[in-house]
């Protein structure tokens, strides 16, 4: 299993010296991957429900330092050489479908093909509304979405009708250097997100979840999969979690929880003030939570 941390793209580190000694001390401790989350924009009012605290409030204030995703990871891109880079998640269906695929495909390539695209489809609704784009049929547009970043990152002379967006016969170059395209995670617990999963992704990626949920919410995956005529072993299983590091024997069975029910990859969140912190705990994940979980 693979092991990656968030790089301090929000707080008072999403600067340039914080956001660099973070990113080369990660590699340094072998990391295998480094990563970003997406909001463009933090209403000040906001009735929309996080889907990922237990009370639905967003645990981001809004005047909080938020690095831009993609061109964060470009600058990561250039000071780090070996780890993969990723978003979790990209919510696409708020982003420009042409523009943002040439974004990451030059993200790939000046990377040396280091991408990882996690998507999803959003939830803070007064976000899409402050950027012009409508909430509605979200998840819809995320699915053509995805299959119109295929469309131009592998065909020649890629041509795209679909409901919401077409394109005809355009050259679209570089393309990315991974073929046939970067992996692409969906994120989301809800049944279409499950479904979309399973229809078009390389990997379901799960938020937060305990093992025993992510194995059941995967299994419902696989299925979609199989009804639309993909190897279910095709698609792989991945976790975004936080773990209690002050307490190792609980941090080294989570991590033993998701390895044994077939974890390809677990992105750690490390969300700290201080950047001396900050590589404590990543030693801490190294040195002692990593080697005993056998990851």
């Amino acid at each position: 299993m693979e092991l990656g941390v968030h790089l301090p793209q929000i707080g008072p580190l999403a600067n340039r010296d914080g956001v660099t000694a973070f990113a080369r001390a990660a590699e340094e401790r072998g990391f295998d991957s480094l990563w970003v989350s997406d909001h463009v924009v933090i209403p000040r009012t906001l009735d929309a429900r996080y889907p990922y605290s237990r009370d639905g409030g967003f645990p981001v204030p809004p005047e909080t330092p938020f690095l831009e995703p993609i061109a964060a990871l470009l600058f990561v891109a250039g000071v780090t050489q070996r780890p993969k880079l990723g978003t979790t998640v990209l919510v696409i269906p708020m982003r420009n479908p042409i523009v943002t695929p040439k974004q990451l495909a030059t993200l790939d390539v000046l990377s040396g093909g280091r991408l990882i695209l996690g998507v999803g489809a959003g939830w803070m609704a007064e976000e899409f509304e402050m950027l012009g784009v409508p909430f509605e049929k979200r998840g819809a547009r995320t699915s053509e979405y995805i299959r119109l970043y295929k469309a131009l990152w592998t065909e020649d002379n890629p041509s795209f009708q679909g409901k919401f967006w077409s394109i005809e016969d355009v050259g679209f170059s570089p393309k990315p250097l991974q073929k046939p395209h970067p992996p692409i995670w969906v994120g989301g617990h809800s049944a279409p997100a499950l479904r979309r999963a399973g229809q078009l992704a390389d990997a379901w990626h799960a938020i937060g979840l305990p093992a025993a949920e992510v194995a059941a919410d995967f299994a419902e995956v696989r299925r979609h999969a199989e009804e639309a005529g993909r190897d279910p072993a095709s698609v792989a299983i991945t976790i975004r979690t936080r773990l209690p590091l002050k307490n190792l024997q609980q941090s080294i069975e989570i991590l033993q929880s998701y390895k044994d029910i077939g974890v390809s990859h677990a992105v750690i969140e490390v969300f700290t003030l201080d950047l001396d912190r900050a590589t404590e705990m990543m030693d801490t994940l190294a040195n002692d939570v990593r080697p005993k979980a056998g990851v």
